[in-house]
């Protein structure tokens, strides 16, 4: 499947993440999306390793593992890899494919450079990376020792 850009720009203004966006900034962020066809199986994102892209899943389902315990699976829609971007720390889980695949990837410093541009933006990555540290705490209080 390859996406036009208007069609990338269509999935994008889905996106919470990007729903404050202008139309203008939706065109700019599915500039820097690179479509990739993926197989089952395929991983994404290793845990520990640096981060270098963030991705948006546009078809099929994703894994998320933190060491051997399955934390989340995620659908179109969805987004992973933001927080070793913006932190500038280790992947904080596994990401692997569990159906074939499509997402949209954004380069790390493109993508930190298109925050740096929409206010708009910062603020609603912010939320979004808050929700996500919240949940993994208390994740972690829940798990046994």
């Amino acid at each position: 499947m390859l996406l036009r850009a208007d069609t990338k720009v269509e999935l994008i203004r889905g996106l919470p993440l990007f729903e404050l966006c202008s139309k203008r900034d939706l065109r700019r962020i599915a500039a820097l999306a690179q479509e990739r066809p993926l197989e089952p199986g395929t991983e994404l994102i290793r845990e520990g390793e640096p981060g270098t892209e963030f991705y948006v899943v546009v078809e099929g389902q994703i894994e998320v593992r933190r060491g051997t315990r399955r934390v989340a699976n995620l659908g179109a829609g969805s987004f992973v890899g933001e927080i070793a971007l913006l932190s500038r720390s280790p992947r904080t889980a596994t990401v692997v494919a569990t159906t074939p695949l499509v997402v949209l990837a954004i380069e790390g410093k493109s993508f930190v450079e298109l925050l740096d541009s929409i206010p708009e933006l910062w603020l609603k990555v912010a939320r979004a990376l808050a929700e996500r540290v919240d949940a993994d705490e208390a994740a972690e209080a829940l798990s046994p020792a």
